[in-house]
């Protein structure tokens, strides 16, 4: 009965000291709400209620969480307020919603020869910011049978009706079956005039390479000046396709390792998913097999010629990259982006700030960008190596 007694009295002191909250039935005047919210704003529940000049006595006691903007639609939220020592509720509603359209990274001039069959609207490249499944199509006269140029207009629109039109010159000419080449000699990028220009107390210069440069000397390399290299450590050559090995990797990893250069790896990837992401970010820590690098794992995604069948969005391909660098990272190595400058602009938001490798073939980038690694080009010579490679700038 003792017991029974110290419980009752227990019950009785919480419950009389609990903080009553109020419904706040519709008082408007007091909280006001922005309600349409554009989707993956970056934005919490306290950047949504404004109080007016004159209600200073309002004070918002809700944790400030972050809305999750990634979901087209309406919500429900509720924010508990304090006037007078007492706390009030007010539910309300939030509409993510898009109003961005469509964009096209890619020309507007196109030819084709006669008896073209594929289609129209592959001739471009398009993308929307959250919608995967654009909508495309063509008004306008056009003859893929007959010589000419013909005026069109596409119509791309995602499914919040969001509509960009473009307007493409259609050139249709005859097959060249002449098969003339140009004898102009090839232009070649002298690793030592690199070293010249851009080599700094705060740069270091090297080369990338994959199965394309065959068998490397790389003794010869480590002569010519170079500190580092990156290297393919594996490909996937179709979309859901297997991963495969770069068939150098293995001697590469270990011939340049003896050379004492700097390592890193990039895996060329057409992950269309964050799951598939992961997958071969887990594959590449496989092959590693613990193996210590100087520099980070590269994800590679650059198979832009075939964008518009992935059927994926600008925010979907920013996650896929984000989550095979958190797995890296994760795993204990570092991540980095490899992307020209032009999709670094236009694709890539880069949002949980890895570093980049910027690929831009000039003698001096305008990418405004910030970048760990510099591609400058794809024409490069130097010692040890038969044929073309890319020259490499890297910033300590």
């Amino acid at each position: 009965m003792k017991y029974i007694i110290v419980l009752i009295i227990s019950i009785f002191f919480i419950s009389g000291c609990e903080e009553k909250v109020y419904k706040d039935n519709g008082n408007e005047h007091i909280i006001e709400l922005k309600e349409d919210i554009e989707v993956y704003s970056d934005i919490y529940l306290k950047d949504v209620i404004t109080k007016k000049e004159e209600d200073d006595f309002v004070e918002i006691i809700s944790e400030n969480y972050k809305i999750d903007t990634t979901k087209l639609g309406k919500k429900d939220y509720e924010v508990i307020y304090k006037i007078d020592d007492k706390k009030y509720s007010h539910k309300f509603i939030i509409n993510i919603v898009d109003t961005e359209s469509p964009r096209v990274f890619s020309g507007t001039n196109k030819t084709v020869t006669i008896g073209y069959e594929k289609d129209l609207c592959d001739l471009i490249t398009y993308g929307d910011n959250y919608d995967g499944d654009i909508s495309c199509k063509i008004e306008g006269k056009y003859n893929l049978d007959k010589k000419g140029t013909y005026k069109l207009k596409y119509y791309l629109t995602d499914d919040s009706k969001n509509t960009k039109e473009v307007n493409i010159t259609l050139n249709v000419k005859e097959k060249n079956n002449s098969g003339s080449s140009s004898s102009t000699p090839k232009k070649r990028t002298e690793f030592s005039d690199v070293i010249k220009k851009y080599k700094t107390n705060k740069t270091e210069i090297g080369i990338d390479v994959s199965k394309w440069q065959g068998n490397i000397d790389f003794e010869k390399v480590k002569k010519a000046g170079a500190t580092f290299v990156m290297m393919r450590i594996g490909v996937q050559k179709t979309a859901k396709g297997e991963l495969e090995i770069d068939p150098y990797y293995l001697e590469n990893i270990q011939k340049a390792k003896a050379a004492n250069l700097k390592v890193g790896v990039y895996l060329y990837s057409i992950a269309t998913s964050t799951e598939e992401a992961i997958k071969h970010a887990n594959w590449v820590i496989k092959v590693l097999d613990g193996e210590k690098l100087d520099l980070p794992i590269v994800f590679d995604w650059e198979n832009w010629s075939k964008w518009n069948s992935y059927k994926i969005s600008f925010y979907e391909i920013n996650n896929i990259a984000n989550n095979f660098m958190i797995t890296v990272k994760n795993n204990g190595y570092e991540g980095m982006l490899y992307s020209s400058k032009f999709y670094l602009e236009s694709i890539w938001t880069n949002q949980l700030n890895f570093p980049v490798w910027l690929a831009h073939y000039t003698e001096k980038t305008s990418y405004k960008g910030k970048y760990k690694m510099w591609q400058l080009c794809n024409n490069g010579k130097i010692d040890g190596i038969n044929g073309d490679v890319d020259i490499n700038v890297l910033y300590n």
